[in-house]
């Protein structure tokens, strides 16, 4: 059995390595210090590990893609830079720090969030070692998922349904589109990255979705059961903010019991790719028994 934890590390550090030499490079303005602030707070760099694991799952080596790997984080990085403004979540720490606009105030939180959004695609085409039309596939997945037909669509749901209580069919398309979007992106751009067939981008694909839905559940749950200090942000903001959960929707214990039943269903998916997406499957596990 793998260890998961080193395998993390390991992972996680070659990410967080390939941002400190890159945010700032050709530094004009206070801006790069603001985005350098958030981008090496830290997280679980979980998006650029999924797209390097689904890489391996295909029989590729994941560590080769490491450009497109860390403008994924990038990209959720100004993601959530922008969602814990005073007009969106309205949040006062991150990542066990506070957040950037309590540091850098508003707008130049609101600029680090551009900077690393638009920096993202710059760092991706900088990528060595793939085909331009397979560059071009990606680049054009991430930004769809990253868009208003994914991330920002999904965050602009969510804005309007503060103070409604949504069906479970609209919540499944706010989620979708909120947190699961960019999951997608990283786990099909590993794949096509890995070079696999069209059978296994699309079954990772699918996982995905799972992951991502898996991802959201358990979210919702520790939102209500974690440690703001385990978690290094506030917990009860969606009971705050009055916003619909699976949590809110369903109860806390059906919403456990939709995580596992999630859970086992990706595990499905990826039995076909054996030993290879073990790290796949061990993240997922991990997810759903995870404190932050």
């Amino acid at each position: 059995m793998m260890d998961l934890k080193a395998y993390l590390a390991e992972r996680s550090s070659l990410v967080n390595d390939f941002l400190k030499k890159r945010i700032g490079v050709g530094a004009i303005s206070p801006v790069d210090e603001a985005m350098a602030y958030s981008a090496l707070a830290g997280g679980k760099r979980l998006r650029p590990i999924l797209l390097m694991a689904a890489a391996d799952a295909v029989g590729g080596k994941g560590t080769d893609f490491l450009c497109v790997a860390s403008a994924l984080e990038m990209i959720h990085t100004y993601s959530l830079i922008h969602d814990d403004l005073p007009e969106m979540d309205n949040d006062d720490y991150r990542r066990g720090r506070l957040t950037n606009h309590k540091v850098f105030g508003q707008a130049m939180a609101v600029l680090a969030g551009d900077g690393l959004l638009t920096q993202a695609f710059e760092v991706m085409t900088e990528q060595q070692g793939v085909a331009p039309d397979t560059m071009l596939e990606i680049i054009h997945l991430i930004a769809r998922c990253a868009g208003p037909e994914g991330m920002v669509g999904g965050q602009a749901l969510d804005i309007g349904a503060e103070n409604k209580h949504l069906t479970p069919a609209e919540m499944k398309q706010l989620h979708e589109a909120k947190t699961g979007a960019l999951f997608i992106a990283s786990i099909r751009s590993g794949a096509i990255l890995g070079g696999g067939s069209k059978e296994e981008i699309n079954g990772l694909t699918k996982f995905a979705a799972l992951f991502g839905l898996a991802f959201q559940i358990t979210d919702d749950i520790l939102d209500v059961e974690g440690d703001a200090r385990i978690m290094g942000k506030n917990a009860g903001m969606d009971e705050k903010m009055n916003k619909s959960t699976y949590v809110s929707l369903y109860s806390l214990e059906k919403a456990k019991e939709m995580a596992l039943d999630t859970l086992n269903e990706a595990e499905e998916v990826l039995r076909p790719f054996g030993e290879k997406a073990e790290p796949l499957l061990e993240i997922a596990k991990h997810l759903y028994n995870r404190k932050k």
